[in-house]
């Protein structure tokens, strides 16, 4: 959840950290903090609230230091102050760290050292962390890694850390496991960072290291060993990632620029794979395990949050196309409730940072049983796309704002061409309904544009229940999980209570709630329950309630219930999410800034989970 960076080189080290943390400050926004070695000593500096309010806490001085380290925090142990910020620095004032995580067993560490006279200032298990490793290396008499080394093999959790010694001012140590960490190389100066975004303006080359792994910087070189000691030969891999990509672009919000950027990714996704004119539809990234998909009795889709809801979308397209039954899981439920899982089972994991720890979880606990996991992910490198046996890449280029936008319809893409190449395989669609999908799906990049055009009519909408405390949401079939998406974009970045139901289902329990008060959106484009949706809405107007209708183009019937209507482009069934759910992003995005909220870092909210 928290954003770590750390440099040393030949360089000032305080503007590169302090830029490297508003690239990271969408990881967690709570408070934020440096760590540089000056004149012999270590130079802490840390504030609650975000990396401005740091910035100018030390505004007015000047740092020479070659070497340090920053984080910006999403709290897990200790409310957001001063205090529990990051560094923090071991009871010595040797050793000062930076840490993504939770330490599980902090307390039982906490009460050793208590025992043997540390005193703690915090409420974190960071602190805790620091002093076991100084605990350690004093007591030993060892180098930093070799006493972080058996400080992490004690160690019960999630971590990436960074760690910093007075003591050894040319010396930089960090290690991950569970969390991201990724080493930037450059011209004699090295980069660590939570992902890519710091680093890409500094170098192009980066290493992901992998759980267990420490990472030593020092005169100039870098050594990777595992947590057993044994050296490590790593991977360098060059980013592609193009620094235009990671800033607003002279958009007011990252969340508006990746709305606007859909008709663009959605085509990004399908380039290369998808020539609707030659009826071709290439996976390359799906090989090898494509005929143990195409022959799966059952396929689990595991996910959170917004890319659950792509896994719920995906369950109707699998069923329709492929017949192959289909479970969707919380990935944070999935592990804990002892799930059957048979041998050759598919696993399709969806993230769009590759890292949530729950989907990690979940999907190490489907491959010790014997299950064959597809990873759906956008970041290249990232965890989950390294522990799955094979699957594809978003290529949605990096999404900044914490509600997920673009991501979602690049998801709903990928899901949707994994589900059409198999029913074509498997012969459970005609090839002219396949040609028919594919030239459909190739349309949906034109058809989402289209439907932006609505923007300024949806804001105007927007300021009409700005003021609302209360939304229901209601769809049917393929629609159903937009109007679940559709809700969560409201409560997550506006505050506003908000709840997305199975329009059917409106009469058991949620019609109560429909007054003149209550707002309802309804998507309710052309499609087989297009009958039934249309008596939910006289359902919902007979209580007086007010209707935000989703319509196809040129629906003459809907207009005359609904309070508003906004069109979209009319497309097939299965593909109609990918256009529906434009409108409720730009709903949600245009209320939320009209409340004064600030939509692209929300209140509690990080855009990485990567602790459980």
């Amino acid at each position: 959840m928290c954003g770590i960076v750390g440099y040393l080189g030949s360089k000032p080290a305080y503007p590169i950290l302090i830029n490297g943390l508003k690239r990271l400050e969408y990881r967690g926004y709570d408070s934020a903090g440096i760590a540089l070695i000056e004149n012999g000593g270590l130079s802490i500096h840390k504030k609650q609230g975000k990396v401005l309010d740091l910035e100018q806490l030390i505004s007015n001085q000047s740092f020479t230091s070659k070497i340090g380290i920053g984080h910006t925090r999403w709290a897990t142990h200790g409310e957001p102050n001063d205090v529990n910020a990051h560094p923090h620095v071991s009871n010595s004032g040797e050793l000062a760290l930076i840490h993504n995580g939770i330490i599980e067993n902090y307390g039982t560490l906490k009460a050793d050292l208590e025992n043997r006279g540390y005193t703690f200032k915090s409420e974190t298990d960071t602190e805790v962390f620091v002093n076991f490793i100084e605990d350690i290396k004093k007591k030993e008499d060892l180098p930093l890694e070799e006493a972080l080394r058996i400080a992490l093999s004690k160690v019960v959790g999630a971590y990436a850390i960074a760690i910093i010694s007075k003591e050894n001012p040319n010396k930089l140590v960090a290690a991950r496991k569970g969390s991201p960490l990724v080493l930037g190389l450059g011209e004699n100066e090295f980069f660590l960072a939570s992902d890519a975004t710091p680093i890409i303006e500094h170098t192009n080359e980066v290493i992901y290291l992998k759980d267990e792994e420490i990472v030593v910087i020092e005169d100039n070189e870098y050594s990777i060993k595992d947590i057993k000691d044994v050296p490590q030969t790593p991977y360098i891999h060059t980013l592609e990632l193009e620094l235009e990509a990671i800033e607003k672009g002279g958009h007011e919000h990252f969340m508006y620029k990746e709305i606007f950027e859909q008709p663009i990714s959605i085509a990004d996704c399908m380039r290369g794979r998808l020539n609707a004119d030659r009826g071709e539809l290439v996976l390359g990234g799906i090989r090898n395990y494509s005929k143990a998909l195409e022959n799966a009795e059952r396929i689990i889709i595991i996910a959170c949050g917004t890319s659950w809801h792509a896994g719920l979308v995906a369950e109707y397209v699998f069923e329709d196309l492929c017949r192959i039954p289909v479970e969707v899981e919380y990935a944070s439920e999935f592990r804990y409730r002892n799930p059957v899982i048979k041998e050759g089972d598919i696993v399709i994991a969806i993230s769009q940072s590759g890292e949530t720890a729950d989907t990690l979880a979940a999907i190490e606990l489907a491959k010790s049983k014997g299950a064959i996991v597809l990873g759906v992910v956008n970041t290249v490198g990232s965890s989950i796309s390294r522990a799955s046996h094979e699957g594809a890449y978003l290529h949605a280029g990096p999404e900044i704002g914490v509600a997920s936008t673009k991501a979602f319809t690049a998801q709903l893409t990928v899901l949707y061409m994994i589900a059409l190449r198999a029913a074509n395989n498997k012969g459970t669609i005609t090839e002219s309904k396949y040609r028919e999908l594919l030239t459909e799906l190739s349309l949906i990049p034109d058809k989402v544009g289209k439907a932006l055009e609505s923007n300024d009519q949806i804001e105007e909408i927007s300021d009409m229940f700005k003021s609302a405390s209360n939304f229901l949401y209601l769809g049917r079939g393929y629609n159903f999980p937009v109007a679940l998406e559709g809700a969560l974009k409201l409560k997550e970045i506006s505050y506003i209570h908000a709840e997305g139901y199975p329009a059917a289902e409106m009469k058991h329990g949620p019609i109560a709630l429909i007054d003149e008060n209550m707002p309802v959106v309804v998507i309710a484009t052309r499609d087989s329950s297009y009958d039934k949706i249309v008596s939910n809405i006289q359902e919902v107007k007979a209580r007086k309630g007010v209707i935000i209708a989703i319509v196809t183009e040129g629906d003459a019937l809907i207009p005359g219930m609904a309070d508003f209507t906004i069109e979209v482009p009319s497309t097939h069934e299965s593909l109609m999410p990918l256009v529906s759910v434009i409108p409720l992003q730009l709903l949600s995005y245009h209320i939320a800034v009209m409340r004064g909220a600030n939509v692209d870092q929300p209140r509690n909210l990080a855009k990485s989970v990567t602790v459980e």
